[in-house]
């Protein structure tokens, strides 16, 4: 913009500018179009005001606003104060159109809040109060119709502090300084102790105040007759403080239209930085340039080159953007906090082509975030999800207009939605021939309202970041369906906990049917409940029906408080499903004579009151939906197969959370082996000792003793039995997996994969020394262009090099099946085989992180039995070793055998 200034802080990456975007809010009829108005002619924007009634108003553009004398659609004109540079937001006040108000909310430094003083605090007021709240937004606050009888600006004030915030200060009026600085001081204890030293507040402070919401200033006036519109101006420019914005380009999309010639306009607020047409702009999957820059005034608009920090603009050629989506910067997207309520048929005149009406009411779909449309592709049938009744005459005349379609809309229902109350772990595998992908998400139940919420809690080891970050990518692009009524979920968390990638045969769509599945599966396994819309109601009615609107709230299923007293009139206010409360206005005014009012206000989601009801009425059978199924596919002898999501736990090829679990707690039960069980003597020892800690080098003439248990000795010299045979047993170990699991071997192979095996090789031959079982390790080098594989003999355990497009897993399956019946055969790998071959084998698993913990175990034990040897014995054997052993071990973690053996020579 040619006249905003602009200059660079100092010493900071921050510009500050004169830009201020601003809005006004409010329930409808309160006059907010009026006040629009009212500022722009009165800062010399417009020549003339204009009125709703004389269908004239400069921000109504629309022929259905002018019609229906309401605000429908969002619009922006400029105007200034002073230095100040002010684009003014209009928003519609009907709740039937919150959605469209709330996202401009994602673009404002301040907000005007205005009240008819005629009618109180609404309860639409008490809604818009907590979202500003919920956005941060500081606020002034404009009392209008004050010029209307019966209005009461002393009794206006108490109200706006007892019903929105006690920290409400009347700003106007005749009253003195003194009497508001003493009440500006009351909102801020290290201001009021300022305040009694000084006698005084400097604008800055009260500028700060304002801006962090610790102060609302307040105005009193009339916007139809233009009193109060001055002060209240210049309140704005001494008070409201210029925003400071980051050097680095952002921006924030809060709206999607199209022109008169059906150009796409992406509305937007620069951020930081400037915006140039021709600059090139990103989003998550697109890469796009700004064609043409419109700042809009009303209907008008004039085209810049450039938009800097603080401007609000639409820009054309961008065909990829939403509502919500941030820019540079401005990486998250803002999801609304309001939602459709209802949802109904949209129901096609005969002929109508039902796919093509389907893409064009998409397009309306993007520009109108309060319509929400739904493809029922088994039905055949569209379904548009809105805010309310009055938003489906808009929509009809919309379509009409835009596409020529007379459409109507069939009867109406709720849209319910479905949680958890329990944390559950969702497991989903996609394995068709030549895929693979395995997902474990855990879902967690959150507070009412929270939305559904994303987070990755898997390592890099088990899973590549980027697959990670797909995962992340499949939980948030589309709404996923719960297992009651197949209405979508909210107030989760989802965390990925772990998950597998084939290197050879995943693709992306691997991971989306596994996280879609994953989802299903754990909501199968969870108790579910469904949730209902609420409002939050104020009911106005004579004294004299108070015992009937208490009977009627209790028969709709809702809550009530009161009554209260205000002059003639009783007031209850509680809450009551949306779906009991249809209809209920008609009779208020029937049953009080037209002298009640019934005043409604999306307050969220509770739980359902009569859930079972309902799912008997949608009979909903998650297992037949084919669109969102719930288990999962695996593979066997080359071809894939289903598994029903009760069964999928059994089949999956990583351990679940409560597997893990469970071994973590057999652990704990389990007591550690003692050496006084092992039958080793002094050389076995001394080997595994040494290739542990490196060879030791024994003093001249060292008396030696040959080590041999009591309990071995009484038990074999006396009886001089052998002793009994026992069960062959086996265990493979799966290498690579061990090495990538294990954190030390991971960091080893880094920069030295073949000193990675060497030292696994090393840790296993003194696990088999220990256990006396066959031990295989397998390694996997199906990669390797022409291996013909090989078996080495390495120690006391057998190393397995498999041949050519032979997998480890392939290899240990194999072995499995032909020695699984006649021997003890365990797997150690952290990616579980085919549950199929290793456990109807008679096979059992093994973790990477059990085996780990059984290793360190078998070292301590080692460690132990020879320090307390040597004090029994007197055996100089390990003389030095007590002394230096926590230094040694931390060296062989480390990897440095050179000083090892330098240390122990």
């Amino acid at each position: 913009m040619e006249n905003t200034s602009e200059q660079k802080t100092e010493g900071t990456d921050t510009i500050e500018t004169k830009n201020v975007s601003l809005a006004l809010l409010a329930h409808v009829d309160a006059g907010k179009t009026t006040l629009a108005e009212s500022i722009l002619y009165h800062t010399g924007s417009i020549r003339k005001m204009g009125r709703v009634d004389h269908r004239d108003a400069f921000l109504d553009t629309d022929s259905m606003e002018r019609a229906r004398g309401i605000t429908i659609f969002s619009k922006q004109a400029g105007f200034s104060l002073g230095e100040k540079n002010f684009t003014l937001l209009d928003t519609p006040g009907h709740v039937d159109f919150s959605a469209e108000m709330e996202r401009t909310l994602q673009v404002l430094d301040y907000a005007v809040l205005l009240i008819s003083g005629a009618d109180g605090i609404q309860g639409h007021v008490q809604t818009l109060w907590r979202l500003l709240k919920q956005y941060k937004i500081p606020v002034f606050l404009f009392i209008n119709k004050m010029d209307q009888e019966g209005t009461d600006r002393r009794v206006l004030l108490l109200e706006l502090q007892k019903k929105l915030d006690e920290r409400c200060v009347d700003f106007g009026g005749d009253r003195k300084r003194e009497e508001v600085l003493e009440e500006i001081a009351m909102c801020e204890e290290s201001v009021l102790e300022h305040y009694l030293e000084e006698g005084e507040i400097s604008t800055p402070v009260i500028q700060s105040l304002i801006a962090e919401r610790r102060l609302f200033p307040c105005y009193f006036g009339s916007a139809l007759k233009s009193f109060g519109i001055k002060e209240f101006l210049e309140g704005m420019e001494t008070y409201i403080q210029c925003p400071k914005y980051s050097a680095d380009f952002g921006a924030r999309i809060f709206k999607i239209s199209r022109d008169d010639k059906g150009n796409r306009l992406t509305h937007m607020k620069i951020t930081g930085g400037t915006l140039k047409v021709k600059q090139v702009l990103q989003g998550k999957d697109w890469e796009e340039k700004a064609d043409q820059i419109r700042v809009y005034a009303g209907a008008g608009f004039r085209t810049v080159s450039e938009a800097p920090a603080g401007t609000v603009c639409a820009v054309t050629g961008l065909t990829k953007t939403f509502a919500g989506e941030g820019l540079g910067m401005e990486k998250e997207a803002v999801s609304p906090l309001l939602a459709p309520v209802l949802t109904y048929e949209i129901q096609l005149p005969k002929g109508c082509d039902v796919h093509r009406m389907l893409l064009q009411l998409r397009q309306l779909e993007e520009e109108e975030p309060q319509l929400h449309i739904v493809w029922n592709e088994a039905l055949g049938e569209i379904h548009a999800q809105v805010m309310g009744e009055v938003q489906i005459e808009i929509l009809k005349s919309l379509i009409q207009e835009r596409f020529g379609v007379n459409v109507e809309f069939g009867s109406g229902s709720i849209v319910y939605k479905e949680t958890i109350t329990e944390p559950v772990e969702g497991i989903g595998h996609f394995e068709p021939l030549r895929h693979y992908a395995e997902v474990h998400l855990l879902l967690e139940p959150l507070e009412r309202g929270k939305g559904l919420q994303f987070a990755s809690d898997c390592s890099e080891d088990m899973l590549d970041r980027n697959w990670q970050r797909l995962v992340l990518t499949h939980l948030a692009e589309k709404n996923h369906r719960g297992v009651l009524a197949g209405a979508d979920i909210t107030d989760m968390k989802i965390t990925l906990i772990t998950g597998k990638a084939h290197i050879k045969h995943t693709e992306g769509g691997d991971f989306r049917q596994a996280t879609y599945r994953a989802v299903r599966q754990g909501l199968k396994k969870a108790k579910s409940i469904l949730l209902e819309p609420v409002y939050e109601y104020r009911l106005e009615i004579p004294q004299e029906a108070v015992g009937r609107a208490m009977t009627d709230i209790q028969k709709l299923c809702g809550t009530f408080q009161g009554p209260e007293l205000e002059e003639d009139m009783a007031v209850l206010t509680g809450t009551a499903p949306v779906v009991t409360m249809s209809g209920y206005q008609r009779e208020v005014i029937s049953y009080t004579g037209g002298q009640g009012r019934l005043f409604c206000t999306l307050k969220g989601y509770e739980p359902c009151h009569n859930q079972e009801e309902v799912l008997a009425e949608l009979a909903y059978d998650s297992e037949a939906d084919v669109e969102n199924p719930t288990g999962s596919v695996f593979c066997a002898h080359g071809a894939g197969f289903n598994v029903s999501w009760d069964k999928v736990e059994e089949y999956a090829h990583l351990e679940s959370a409560k597997q893990k679990q469970e071994a973590q707690e057999a652990a704990v039960r389990m007591p550690g082996q003692s050496f006084s069980k092992l039958r080793l003597d002094e050389k076995e020892l001394e080997e595994i000792f040494a290739r542990t800690y490196g060879p030791v080098k024994r003093e001249r003439n060292a008396f030696q003793k040959t080590v041999r248990r009591a309990s071995f000795d009484s038990a074999q010299a006396k009886t001089g039995k052998k002793k009994q045979e026992k069960e062959k047993e086996y265990l493979l170990v799966d290498g690579y997996n061990i090495i990538f699991a294990w954190e030390d071997l991971n960091e080893l192979a880094k920069v030295n994969l073949e000193g990675a095996r060497s030292k696994l090789m090393d840790i296993l031959c003194n696990y088999q020394g220990y256990k006396k079982c066959t031990l295989i390790l397998v390694f996997d080098a199906y990669k390797v262009e022409g291996g013909q594989g090989a078996v080495q003999k390495y120690h006391n355990i057998h190393v397995v090099y498999t041949k050519e497009a032979e997998t480890a897993d392939q290899y240990i399956e194999k072995t499995v099946h032909e020695i699984g019946k006649k021997h003890h055969v365990t797997v150690a790998t952290s990616d579980a085989m085919e549950q199929v071959i290793i456990l109807g084998q008679g096979a059992t698993r093994m973790s990477a992180q059990n085996l780990r913990e059984e290793v360190e175990l078998i070292k301590q034990e080692i460690r132990e039995y020879y320090i307390e040897n040597q004090k029994k014995s007197g055996s100089y054997l390990f003389e030095h070793a007590s002394e230096d052993l926590a230094e040694v071990l931390e060296e062989v973690r480390l990897g440095r055998r050179k000083e090892i053996e330098e240390k122990t020579q």
